[in-house]
């Protein structure tokens, strides 16, 4: 199953996957971005849940904090230790 979905978020992946530089990784650093993907997700739910309705101002933060916290979860449970590593600027 996990194979799947990794060929299905690849396109995300394959960014932070490349290269072939040292990294430093930390196991804590996985758990640290998939908690902060998890609060965007629900900072992204109270957006959606506390504006007003047919309001285009909100198309703004609900793209931003839903973009980010869908890539934090997605290179945190699916991605390899240098993905992780990638995104906290490790090197």
């Amino acid at each position: 199953m996990k194979h799947f979905f990794r060929t299905l978020c690849s396109p995300i992946l394959n960014i932070f996957e490349s290269g072939t530089e040292a990294y430093n990784y930390k196991p804590l650093n996985r758990k640290i971005l998939i908690i902060v993907g998890v609060l965007f997700a629900i900072l992204t739910l109270a957006v959606i849940y506390l504006s007003p309705q047919g309001e285009a101002g909100v198309l703004i933060p609900v793209s931003v904090f839903g973009i980010t916290g869908l890539i934090c979860l997605i290179v945190g449970a699916l991605g390899t230790d240098r993905a992780v590593a990638k995104i906290w600027g490790n090197k």
